[in-house]
């Protein structure tokens, strides 16, 4: 089985988000970097597991600049047999899915996965558009996927219930929570990822569809108020003057 895996960065989730230039861009300075967790630990280890079970070869791909090298080397070290990074900013999902899609045109791909979103955007949006540019079947938010006989089963998550979803190959599909496990590297993956090479593509010239205007810091939370058992009355009136209901 052929399998592209779809992966990008994203900050550490403990960076402390600042925005420069009138709320236009995020400080960048001493970010610490990381593989989108969606792309790791969902995506990229159940392609692995599906290649260990049934043969085949993964291979990485990445939107992005040179600095993003250390990411791909970590899917190296967790197991992708090759890598390709295509040399242009993902200034937009539509540029990312476009130069995605481009690549994979002539590839053959079998599966191609993406994370269900990254952590610090949150669009969900590069798997459908890609999907879309390659006229592939799209299936969103899988929590499950099992291969047999060139046809997909997959589940999702759905209000009260579970969705159970059959699709014949090639097929895009995003993961989500319960499609795999996280996996550490060991030290033999670690060692092997650092001499691998990684197949650079020139971008492709697509044009961003969306410019972001301003980024905005959600408010801060405020503090937590206690009531202790004899202060029932206290409780009934700030639940009447102050709760707001989401």
């Amino acid at each position: 089985m052929k399998i592209l895996v779809c992966i990008s960065k994203a900050p550490d989730t403990t960076t402390k988000v600042v925005f420069k230039d009138a709320n236009t861009a995020f400080v960048e300075e001493n970010v610490t970097w990381i593989l989108n967790p969606y792309d790791e630990w969902y995506a990229l280890v159940r392609a692995l597991e599906l290649k260990e079970a049934q043969g085949g070869n993964v291979t990485v791909l990445n939107v992005g600049a040179a600095d993003n090298e250390a990411i791909i080397r970590k899917a190296f070290a967790l197991g992708a047999d090759d890598a390709v990074r295509i040399d242009a900013e993902p200034t937009d999902a539509f540029v990312t899915a476009s130069n995605i899609a481009s690549y994979a045109k002539d590839k053959n791909y079998d599966l191609i996965l993406f994370g269900k979103e990254t952590i610090n955007y949150n669009g969900g949006e590069v798997g459908g558009m890609v999907a879309e540019l390659l006229d592939l079947t799209y299936v969103s938010m899988a929590s499950k996927l099992d291969i047999a006989g060139g046809v997909a089963t997959m589940e999702r998550d759905i209000t009260n219930g579970v969705e159970i979803i059959e699709a014949k190959l090639p097929l895009v599909i995003s993961a989500q929570k319960g499609m795999a496990e996280q996996r550490i590297p060991n030290m033999r993956g670690i060692m092997a990822a650092r001499s691998k090479t990684i197949e650079t593509v020139a971008a492709n010239g697509a044009s961003a569809l969306s410019v972001t205007k301003q980024f905005e810091l959600p408010a801060e939370k405020s503090g937590c108020k206690y009531y202790t058992a004899d202060q029932m009355d206290e409780l009934v009136q700030a639940l009447h003057a102050e709760a707001k209901v989401i």
